[in-house]
């Protein structure tokens, strides 16, 4: 098993309001939350990760949430450096923040970028105002646009636009016409995914009416994806859509099984050892986080995986790829054999789910990647 990059995630748990749909670990708080002492918490919990990074370099550093546009381009500065205090960061390293189009007046974009923020992540998620107040979102169209410009005059040339479709009463026309909305903006990167009900959310326990059914969501999906293809964006992942150059590097980590430290509320990592790979969580609550950096409490051990979670995890991440992935790469990330793939492999390509090309590649078919959790679900331990 040889060596995977490393990412770091730092998570920022507070929102102005929690959305009906949203399942990430986000609590209403806005600019009540106790950000002071999360910051000094997060800054004890990157000391405690440069262990685990044994003085490997970050290839990309993600601020999610949550909505970490509610913290000001000082504080963000303030925790960028802590990082670089601590570890050693590669010069060109992407550096990612999610920003919703109601909180960038927290801070300006330009704050943002002279702190160390290479590239936005703008949450959308729609340009029809009837339909953001059925997300329970608190922007408008027009803040949209008005984001995306102070994104713009603040030196950014890579950004990403989130956009969701399949909304309540949503129809083909409107779901493309928000598609336009956002290529008129000219992102670089678009995240074009559908609204789905996740439990422990409030549409889960109470589903909106007039949600499309399945066939008029797959049409709103090759639509859609044809229209992007014909601006110039590359599917690379399922909701994944980028200009030549442009992926989300951090992302493209966690889908070809790369390593990731982790730090902040409910945040997850993964890291590769001689003893196998191993995952670990930071806990949920934020009080309880913050006093457990506090106290120096070790946390919950890491979870060291079998083979056959090895198997799954990779596959669950790496099946999400438009390209698949080479069996080289699941020797390295894994330090599993290529023949383990074979059987759950078999299975999937007699069902049309999966194709192997001449140079040892895998990838969903067209039928695979309809049906993704039909594919992943073949590898199950």
């Amino acid at each position: 098993m040889k060596t995977p990059p490393l990412s770091l995630y730092m998570h920022l748990p507070w929102c102005v309001r929690k959305c009906p749909y949203c399942d990430f670990n986000s609590h209403t708080a806005g600019e009540s939350a106790p950000k002071r002492r999360y910051i000094d918490a997060l800054c004890r919990d990157l000391e405690r990760e440069r262990e685990r990074a044994d003085g490997q370099p970050l290839q990309s550093i993600f601020l999610g949430g949550g909505t970490p546009s509610l913290f000001s381009p000082d504080e963000i500065a303030e925790l960028l450096q802590a990082v670089r205090d601590r570890f050693a960061v590669v010069p060109d390293a992407e550096v990612t923040m999610e920003a919703n189009p109601g909180t960038v007046e927290f801070g300006s974009p330009a704050g943002y970028r002279q702190a160390g923020v290479t590239r936005l992540s703008i949450g959308a998620q729609s340009f029809d105002d009837a339909m953001l107040r059925s997300l329970g979102r608190i922007h408008s169209s027009d803040d949209i646009s008005r984001a995306v410009r102070q994104v713009r005059d603040g030196g950014y040339d890579n950004f990403n636009i989130d956009l969701m479709h399949g909304l309540p009463g949503q129809t083909l026309e409107m779901a493309l016409s928000d598609l336009k909305a956002a290529l008129e903006l000219e992102p670089t990167h678009i995240s074009w995914y559908q609204l789905t009900l996740e439990p422990n959310t409030v549409f889960y326990a109470r589903p909106p009416a007039n949600l499309p059914d399945d066939e008029l969501a797959f049409e709103i999906q090759e639509a859609g994806r044809a229209l992007l293809s014909e601006q110039g964006f590359e599917q690379y992942e399922v909701s994944a859509y980028a200009r030549d150059g442009q992926r989300c590097l951090h992302n493209m980590n966690y889908w070809t099984f790369g390593d990731y430290l982790a730090v902040g509320a409910g945040a997850h990592g993964k890291v590769s050892r001689r003893g196998g790979v191993c995952r670990y969580q930071k806990p949920a609550n934020p009080l309880q986080y913050m006093v457990s950096c506090e106290s120096g409490a070790p946390g919950k051990p890491e979870l060291v995986l079998s083979p056959g979670e090895l198997l799954f995890e990779f596959m669950l991440n790496a099946l999400r790829l438009s390209d698949g992935f080479a069996e080289s790469l699941f020797e390295d990330r894994t330090g599993l054999s290529p023949g383990i793939l074979m059987p759950a492999t078999e299975n999937a390509r007699r069902r049309g789910l999966i194709e192997r090309g001449a140079s040892g590649t895998w990838k969903p078919t067209e039928l695979g990647g309809r049906f993704l959790n039909d594919l992943q679900a073949e590898f199950v331990p």
